[in-house]
């Protein structure tokens, strides 16, 4: 073959390699889009609702004193819980990834391990020890115990990766160590706290039984107990948009402030290792007071109650016919919520860090609106939209999982955007000119360095659906028994006891994922 023909042959080979690349980052878009906008059917529900109420019957429901006090309520419960967690979490962090913190890596172990108890089993475990325990002071104390450890991992993370050298410059420049903190530290925690803090905020906008529980009431519960009374009734309905509305500023606030700062490193060589800082005798000791106080708090006063309810229950407990299918089918909803979850949010969480763009960032942002709604809202949004379009999917497995996985989709997607931010694009690029399609290139380099975070999203997933509560109960196929729901139906009749083993299998079946969680973020990316 001649020289012109083959280079003929070769031209046309690029041709349909840039062509399918293009088709295939094309995929990437589209799978994005139709995620995005498929997460606002929730808030269509409301809004359509809403249309069909008419203003006056609105204006009603709105504008009136109950609404206030909820709004109230809700705000302080945000405003406060929020920078007590950024705090705990940071400075917790710090301890154990920055210091020479004795038993700093069991500490950091046990900073971990209340996300394997659920909010609403640390209220019940508070209010077994203390029933006058309410209002908010207990939702805020509660909160923070329950969620600080959505802070305290990605900061912990980002601070055992952090190049030292960057600390280095800083210090050689004549910045004092505090300076160093903040303006070289601290900014390069903004993502992972941001991210955490966002995480947070929605779940304070859309818990429900952690506030049930201590009488708090909050836009959510109060929702619950319309939609109970009147099932779809248009005071809850209003009660939704208005929570949509608040989760739409937090969102607003959230993209406003994260800016497009890079957070790869490129360059020859690696980054140092983590030099740990010595502490005085009294610093030590002190230090030492914030993690075995957060441990008795979120660890120690859950275990010890349920211990003592399990004593008083027996054996008898444990025989109850319902509580090993329960597990059974709590198992196989959390596996495959946590599968399709994360698989889901890859597009996005891709296109947000490599394009971050308006329109992407509102795309992102629609998958945010829905899992600050509560489960019912969702719930009854796919009931609604079942029975009318899609009979046949109606109180099935299927519905149930997509309800999954647009409540839970920021679980999985910000542990990705974290780690796909870290992962150089110069890397990706390289691998798309060797002739790898945009989905090989984004496989075989970016989430191979993004798997902790992958995993961390899927760990943070197969929690959610194990604790979910009120979605599971609407959409469930009949019969279906949760331990969750469970849990639930008994501590409504005041069951304490009968309750116990539920509770003690939500936090045994969610401690593996937990450990996973941990050890994932142990790792440095790509290793």
């Amino acid at each position: 073959m001649s020289n012109m023909s083959l280079e003929g042959v070769r031209a046309r080979w690029r041709i349909r390699r840039n062509g399918s690349s293009r088709r295939a980052g094309a995929g990437i878009v589209l799978a994005a889009v139709v995620l995005s906008l498929l997460s606002l059917l929730p808030l269509g529900f409301v809004v359509g609702i809403t249309l069909d109420t008419g203003w006056q019957t609105v204006k009603a429901l709105v504008f009136r004193p109950r609404v206030g006090e909820l709004l109230t309520n809700t705000v302080l419960l945000v405003v406060i819980t929020l920078p007590l967690c950024a705090v705990t979490g940071i400075a917790l962090a710090w301890l154990t990834e920055r210091t020479r913190l004795p038993g700093r890596r069991i500490w950091s172990l046990l900073a971990t391990a209340p996300l394997a108890v659920p909010a609403f089993v640390q209220s019940y475990a508070w209010i077994s020890l203390v029933p006058s325990m309410h209002g908010l002071g207990a939702g805020v104390f509660i909160s923070l115990i329950a969620y600080f450890p959505f802070i305290y991992l990605p900061a912990a993370a980002v601070l055992r990766r952090l190049d030292p050298g960057l600390e280095d410059a800083a210090a050689s420049a004549g910045s004092a160590p505090v300076a160093v903190f903040f303006r070289v530290i601290l900014p390069q925690l903004k993502l992972a706290v941001w991210g955490g803090l966002l995480l947070i905020a929605l779940h304070l906008l859309a818990e429900y039984g952690l506030y049930a529980m201590i009488r708090f009431d909050t836009f959510t519960t109060a929702i619950f107990d319309q939609f109970q009374s009147t099932f779809n009734g248009p005071a809850a309905n209003m009660l939704a948009g208005v929570l949509a509305l608040c989760c739409l500023a937090v969102l607003l606030v959230e993209t406003a402030s994260r800016g497009k700062a890079r957070y790869a490193r490129v360059g020859s060589g690696s980054a140092r290792r983590q030099i740990l800082r010595p502490m005085s005798t009294g610093i030590t000791a002190l230090s030492l007071c914030l993690p075995v106080l957060l441990t008795a708090l979120s660890l120690g006063v859950p275990f010890v109650t349920l211990a003592r309810w399990l004593y008083l229950g027996g054996t008898d407990v444990w025989l109850n016919p319902q509580l090993w299918p329960a597990l059974k089918q709590t198992l196989l909803y959390a596996l495959a919520g946590a599968a399709i979850t994360t698989v889901c949010a890859v597009p996005m969480a891709w296109i947000s860090v490599r394009y971050p763009g308006r329109l992407y960032r509102f795309l992102e942002g629609c998958n945010y609106i829905t899992s600050s709604l509560p489960g019912i809202v969702v719930a009854l949004a796919l009931v609604t939209i079942t029975i009318r379009i899609a009979r046949p999917l109606y109180q099935t497995e299927i519905t149930i999982l997509f309800a999954y996985l647009l409540m839970f989709m920021p679980r999985a997607l910000i542990n990705l955007r974290a780690g796909i931010a870290q992962a150089p694009v110069e890397l990706e690029n390289a691998a798309r000119s060797l002739g790898r399609s945009p989905f090989q290139a984004l496989w075989s380099t970016t989430m191979r360095l993004a798997a902790p975070g992958a995993a961390a999203g899927a760990a943070l997933v197969f929690l959610a659906v194990t604790n979910e509560l009120t979605a599971t109960l609407l959409l469930a196929p009949n019969g279906t028994r949760t331990l969750a729901t469970a849990f639930w139906a008994l501590t409504s009749e005041i069951d304490y006891v009968a309750a116990s083993p539920y509770a003690l299998l939500i936090v045994l079946l969610s401690l593996p994922l937990t450990w996973i969680l941990y050890s994932q973020s142990q790792r440095k990316a790509g290793l």
